[in-house]
């Protein structure tokens, strides 16, 4: 029988990184606030971290961040005005997103990497399994990974990370996992991980996506690693470690996914998630994909 475990109720999304990729629309606002049809990119991640049952969001910033505050905060000059105007509609979607979860903010003032932004989590997080979300990656909610990745952690222990095939020659864009099967045909047993392999030395093409359910112990395990690759303090470094020694905070596995996702950190990605969501909008979908059958057809 599968022993009684801490229910997992907070997640953390690292949201400190510059945007690089996107200016100069990242001059001066966050790539998170960019919008996927009409909402930000970060809403998106806080609706899959509520859905899976995780209403504790701590959100782990720097400068030039703030409009990620406000976001989840309430307007109430907008607010009125909407309400003066009798507009219940677009009234109830700007409450939407303060009413989404409890919110919590810290600042990585260093920006060290990944793992660095996972270690200012822990005075927040303490000694509970807790949830990372990246926003570059976009699950789609009818394919429920969160859910399925704590349900794993409740039930192996350790740790969980979220894996995924690519094209064995674009593994080397990725963390890639050495893994086994167990007993589920979604789950493995994780042994080993490298971050952004030579696709000629990768163990597998099993991608790590922007999905963890870590336990605390990765805390410890983080303090001790040194900067890896970037000269940055990777996360996949200190699973790595974990992977190796399941002493050190119990074992990992990792769920592979076969579901929709949308990659919105490359611009390209970025364009198609746009289409693609629109595409399936109940109020957009049907004219848009009249008007895109026309333009594909005559324009290219």
């Amino acid at each position: 029988m599968t022993e009684s475990r801490t229910r997992i109720r907070k997640a953390v999304i690292p949201a400190a990184g510059l945007g690089t990729r996107f200016l100069p629309a990242t001059k001066a606002t966050p790539k998170e606030m960019l919008p996927v049809v009409d909402k930000p990119a970060i809403q998106y991640v806080v609706e899959e971290a509520v859905t899976a049952g995780l209403s504790d969001v701590l959100m782990v910033t720097g400068r030039n961040k703030r409009p990620l505050e406000d976001h989840f905060d309430r307007n109430y000059e907008l607010e009125e005005a909407l309400s003066r105007k009798g507009d219940q509609s677009r009234l109830a979607r700007v409450q939407e997103s303060s009413d989404l979860a409890t919110m919590h903010y810290v600042r990585q003032g260093d920006p060290r990497g990944l793992g660095h932004a996972v270690l200012c989590a822990e005075p927040h997080v303490g000694d509970q399994p807790f949830a990372v979300l990246l926003g570059d990656d976009l699950i789609d909610p009818r394919d429920p990974l969160l859910q399925r990745m704590v349900q794993v952690q409740e039930e192996y222990g350790g740790s969980v990370i979220a894996l995924m095939e690519v094209d064995p020659a674009q593994i080397g864009l990725y963390g890639c996992a050495a893994a086994t099967p167990t007993g589920d045909d979604d789950v493995v047993t994780v042994s080993d991980l490298v971050e952004k392999p030579d696709p000629a030395d990768a163990p597998s093409n099993l991608a790590i996506i922007g999905r963890y359910v870590l336990d605390p112990a990765v805390f410890e395990v983080l303090r001790k690693t040194e900067p890896g690759r970037g000269n940055e303090i990777q996360l996949t470094d200190a699973l790595q470690a974990l992977a190796s020694d399941s002493s050190l905070g119990g074992p990992v596995h990792g769920v592979v996914f076969k579901g929709r996702r949308y990659d919105t950190g490359d611009r390209g990605d970025y364009l198609r998630a746009i289409v693609r969501l629109a595409c399936e909008r109940e109020d957009l979908g049907p004219d848009f994909r009249t008007w895109l059958r026309s333009y594909v057809t005559e324009e290219m």
